[in-house]
């Protein structure tokens, strides 16, 4: 098991609960979105962001993925790119300084950021003070 976490451009996704996750469950079919492991492919505020998770949790794959595993193998993180999300797993060992770094990371580029694995299924959007707001959220 995993420990799932997903930005997304906040004007690509909806603002109402079930059709956000009705779109969600869209950008996450593999087979529809043609997701995959570049960066190149998606929005550019999510490409920035991106760059500045890997520093601290290294792509399992893709282009940016280096030859040689970190001292800390726990730390690596699968990205699942598309053209408005990136969906990145984490092992549960981090996933304390995961939603730590992604949700900070999330204010800073300005993205929607959504906390897959809690049990609120919290979806968060850029606020106007640079931090992020609540957008909503409820019982999965």
């Amino acid at each position: 098991m995993s420990y799932d976490l997903m930005v997304f451009s906040p004007e690509a996704a909806p603002s109402d609960r079930n059709a956000f996750l009705d779109w969600y469950d869209a950008q996450t079919d593999d087979e529809e979105t043609h997701a995959g492991d570049d960066p190149g492919i998606t929005a550019p505020a999510l490409a920035q962001l991106y760059k500045d998770i890997i520093a601290s949790f290294p792509a399992m794959n893709g282009p940016f993925a280096s030859d040689e595993l970190p001292d800390d193998e726990s730390s690596l993180a699968d990205y699942s790119i598309g053209p408005h999300h990136i969906y990145i797993t984490f092992s549960w060992d981090k996933a304390e300084q995961a939603y730590s770094a992604l949700h900070r990371l999330a204010a800073k580029h300005k993205v929607g950021f959504f906390d897959v694995s809690s049990d609120t299924g919290a979806v968060w959007l850029p606020a106007n003070d640079g931090g992020l707001t609540i957008a909503h959220e409820e019982p999965l």
